[in-house]
């Protein structure tokens, strides 16, 4: 798993709705630069979470060293085109759940917990089939209990209620 020292500053609860989920919007900072997470507020049902074991994390470093860390807007321009191709990908709530996504510190994470690796990187494939060759890397990491997004979640509550 990934462990960074953060400190966490809530921006606000937004409630950003996506079917029956809500999200939420906060920053973190990371080595003094700030990274800005969009997370789903609840963890979806045990039965889903269950056939659900991989955490995936589809990344693109960039060079963010001009703008405190964040990336320069053609950059964060193609990320969005990115986005909304990562929203297309077939499956959802049957073969993979997003959970969040940071962007920030020369870095943007796109998170997902996954059924089937194989299955995803297909639909993943099919979803951006004539986007642009993005430098992107995706990782793949057995988290059967979602101890990831779940120390997440804990971490922005505590601040939270500090």
């Amino acid at each position: 798993m990934r462990n960074y020292l953060i400190s966490l500053i809530i921006i606000g609860m937004s409630c950003i709705a996506v079917a029956e989920e809500t999200w939420s919007v906060a920053q973190a900072f990371i080595e003094g630069k700030p990274v800005v997470y969009k997370f789903m507020n609840e963890l979806p049902n045990k039965p889903v979470r269950d056939t659900m074991s991989w955490l995936t994390v589809i990344s693109w470093k960039y060079d963010g060293s001009n703008n405190n860390g964040m990336p320069l807007k053609a950059i964060n321009e193609s990320m969005i085109k990115l986005e909304d191709g990562l929203e297309n990908i077939e499956g959802r709530e049957t073969l993979y759940f997003d959970v969040y996504s940071a962007t920030g510190n020369n870095l943007k994470e796109f998170v997902f917990y996954i059924a089937d690796r194989e299955l995803f990187m297909a639909n993943f494939n099919k979803a951006l089939n004539g986007h642009p060759s993005y430098p992107i890397a995706v990782n793949f990491y057995e988290d059967k209990e979602w101890s990831d997004f779940t120390k997440l979640k804990s971490d922005f509550t505590k601040s939270a209620n500090q």
